[in-house]
């Protein structure tokens, strides 16, 4: 196997994270906070992934760098003591060995600025802000990238089940994709009954289940509902906080994954948003490596390396690959299309 002592660091880092992250709901997450729309615990877990899975890459991995969300600026200002406290606490209850400088010095190894040359890791500590508080999906998610490919993608995802036709099973899958060599599941606590995964085979649009943001802000719904009805998609949209969208799809629970625009179209629109690669990086290799296609909404490759940010994209579409063409064009047909 390709990569075989980068995969294993990296799914056992990964499990450390999600470890992490559950330690920090079931402590720090109230109806409270909730109504009161206090971040706090959802900071706490993301600058106490990003040290635990930066330690243990970078202890097997000192020459690899890494491009993390996070950095210590924040954690360093009077008022958020208490909150650099907390991520010092939880850390110490996955590695008791580490000293608070340890610590932060793990977190502010993400600063790498990625790019086209040399390989590098790409981590999204907590990927779903509102569906960690929340108590549904959020991700964690590490990617591996040399020449701006992505060579091996890690999706944790404490809260899914093993299936959305189940959703009362036991909740908590980890997937991990290699390129050329696969996309794979299992459960959490039992990573070493990995199994295969593929996209469904679904060729009519009619019966395809999308699968969406949550929060309006993120994509836009109006569109995703035109370019539905453009389609005769008669199922209602799968709405999903986080990468755990690329997951579904992956392994057949969806077909298409839409991620659109929200301010129009257009590379010289300055008020567009640019994807992070992180959010997309683990994704799009479990999508590809299950047998589905990814694109931007001009039927473009994600490229990752143009550094810490997709600039040459605009929006995303992810699909079992059968679709991807009709649901291009419905896309194109619903919101246009600058020339690639």
């Amino acid at each position: 196997m390709a990569f075989e002592d980068e995969s294993r660091a990296a799914i056992a880092a990964v499990l450390q994270g999600c470890r992490l992250c559950r330690e920090v709901q079931q402590s720090l997450i109230s109806r409270n906070s909730i109504s009161k729309r206090d971040k706090s615990p959802v900071t706490v877990a993301d600058f106490g992934v990003q040290a635990v899975v930066n330690h243990h890459l970078k202890t097997i991995f000192p020459e690899i760098p890494i491009v993390g969300e996070e950095d210590t600026g924040y954690l360093h200002q009077p008022e958020n003591l208490t909150i650099k406290d907390q991520v010092i606490e939880y850390v110490l209850r996955i590695i008791p060995e580490l000293g608070e400088a340890e610590i932060l010095t793990a977190i502010d190894q993400g600063t790498h600025e990625g790019g086209s040359s040399g390989k590098f890791w790409c981590l999204d500590p907590v990927d779903g802000t509102k569906g960690f508080l929340r108590g549904d999906q959020y991700a964690i998610a590490l990617a591996l990238i040399e020449g701006g490919e992505v060579l091996l993608g890690i999706l944790g995802c404490p809260e899914l089940p093993l299936s959305l036709r189940r959703a009362d099973e036991t909740r908590g899958c980890i997937f991990y994709a290699i390129r050329d060599e696969g996309a794979f599941m299992a459960r959490l606590d039992a990573v070493d009954e990995m199994r295969e995964i593929r996209v469904d085979m679904i060729s009519d649009p009619a019966w395809a289940k999308f699968c969406e943001s949550v929060e309006a802000e993120h994509s836009s719904h109006d569109d995703a509902r035109r370019i539905a009805d453009l389609l005769d998609v008669q199922a209602p949209p799968v709405r999903i906080d986080s990468q755990c969208k690329y997951a579904v799809v992956a392994r057949g629970d969806a077909s298409i994954y839409l991620r659109l625009p929200t301010e129009g179209i257009g590379r010289k629109n300055p008020d567009r948003y640019v994807e992070k690669i992180w959010d997309h990086a683990a994704g799009s290799i479990l999508i590809e490596e299950a047998g589905g296609a990814v694109t931007d909404i001009h039927g473009r490759k994600l490229d990752f390396s143009r550094g810490r940010k997709l600039t040459r994209n605009e929006g995303v579409i992810v699909t079992n690959g059968i679709l991807h063409e009709s649901v291009l064009r419905a896309v194109q047909e619903v919101m246009g299309s600058e020339s690639a």
